[in-house]
């Protein structure tokens, strides 16, 4: 193509000259003035014609030095990415290797406790290891002792979840965590039910550690879909009292203090009144973690609020029902009975100034719904929303470990006679 095209270009040129001569001697110019005219023409001609392909080919190498400079531009783009990448994994890797080194440290930790308290039991000789005064029937206590005692040796703990969701939206914004006990028919056993052979026999500490332990795992699992969700975990005054327990219990939570932002330690109110010092500085402890506490088992709004910014109790959770039982119409305003000098819509607002978050909890009907956004009540929690669901043991098992089976040592059951 590309001869063909200088071919018919020399033809244009030599017409051309053809005609500039031709026109010379037919004006006169003669044979002379004709020819020379042909052979300048010409080689203006072919000199014009050099210039102009010059040209082209020197946009031409401009085109392709362009294209090359784009070329090593995406190339080094990327590199880049890919070295951005293999820095993100190495980063990955060394991230798991830490996890997987703290999780081999907290299942010695974990049976450390168990042994601890093994020898403690142990110690108790003959003693009974709980008083009498529990009520109901003595000779079924022993049983029920048993059962714990045995749900917690042979791992049948299950972590049941509930949401807590943000109103008017019902978004899950948190997930209070329950533990339930299953005997050995898979029956599940509710806290009323063994709590009271737990908290005498030693075992709420246990339980705790349990709970913990699994809360751990699936904040663990939540960060991996990085779904910022918090989870309240119930803790005991007991747990936090206990010389042997606790410091076990401040090690784990100090090997995972980066999960502070999503564990928050839940204390029912009639306990956090009467905590003691020990108690006290224990909760401290956690707050210097930047571990975070809530109130649930209101029965009384008039809550000293200074007390709770110093406690670092960010969230209290009023039943649905205490909370509509409490309003009532005075001087022609809607008030609650504990608070008579404050509007109820502007609790919410009070509380907020101690950095405060109200939950309405038990939540039970769309009615209660709308008494609750009256108030400025912006998180519920209840059946309407969601019934606490078990999580299944492959999802914790994906979490992390298992944790430690349990296998304290009891008192013979002569003892309890």
């Amino acid at each position: 193509m590309r001869r063909l095209t200088l071919a018919l270009l020399c033809a244009t040129y030599l017409c051309l000259s053809l005609i500039v001569s031709l026109t010379l001697w037919r004006n006169g110019g003669g044979w002379g003035a004709g020819v020379a005219a042909l052979v300048g023409g010409l080689g203006l001609c072919f000199a014009f014609h050099g210039l102009i392909e010059r040209a082209l080919e020197t946009g031409a190498i401009r085109s392709d030095v362009e294209a090359v400079r784009e070329a090593h531009a995406i190339l080094l783009s990327q590199v880049e990415a890919l070295d951005a990448r293999v820095s993100e994994i190495f980063d990955t890797v060394a991230d798991d290797a830490q996890r997987s080194e703290a999780l081999v440290d907290e299942v010695h930790m974990l049976e450390d406790l168990v042994d601890r308290m093994r020898r403690r039991l142990d110690d108790q000789g003959d003693e009974p290891a709980f008083p009498v005064r529990l009520g109901g029937d003595p000779g079924q206590t022993p049983a029920l002792l048993e059962t714990v005692r045995e749900a917690l040796a042979e791992n049948r703990v299950d972590l049941f979840l509930q949401p807590i969701v943000g109103l008017p939206q019902r978004k899950t914004q948190f997930y209070e965590s329950f533990s339930r006990l299953r005997d050995e028919s898979g029956r599940v056993l509710m806290p009323a039910e063994y709590l009271s052979v737990a908290e005498p026999g030693g075992l709420v500490t246990a339980i705790d550690n349990l709970l913990l332990f699994r809360c751990v795992q699936i904040v663990r699992r939540l960060a991996r879909q990085d779904r910022k969700i918090g989870i309240f975990c119930n803790v005991s005054m007991a747990s936090l009292a206990d010389e042997s327990f606790f410091p076990q219990f401040l090690e784990l939570l100090t090997v995972n203090k980066d999960l502070a932002g999503a564990l928050i330690f839940e204390i029912g109110q009639q306990a956090f009144d009467a905590r003691g010092s020990v108690e006290a500085r224990n909760m401290g402890k956690l707050a210097d973690l930047g571990f975070r506490f809530s109130l649930d088992k209101l029965v009384d709004l008039d809550i000293d609020l200074q007390d709770l910014s110093r406690s670092d109790v960010k969230f209290i959770k009023v039943g649905a029902q205490l909370l509509l039982e409490e309003l009532t119409e005075r001087d022609g305003r809607l008030v609650l009975r504990s608070l008579p000098d404050l509007a109820a819509e502007d609790f919410t607002t009070l509380t907020r100034r101690y950095g405060v978050s109200v939950i309405a909890e038990k939540v039970e009907s769309e009615r209660q719904v709308v008494d609750i956004l009256e108030l400025n009540i912006d998180l519920g929690q209840g059946h309407l929303f969601g019934e606490p669901r078990a999580i299944k043991e492959a999802v914790l098992s994906e979490a992390g470990p298992p944790p430690p089976v349990l296998r304290p040592q009891f008192p013979r059951r002569a003892a309890y006679g």
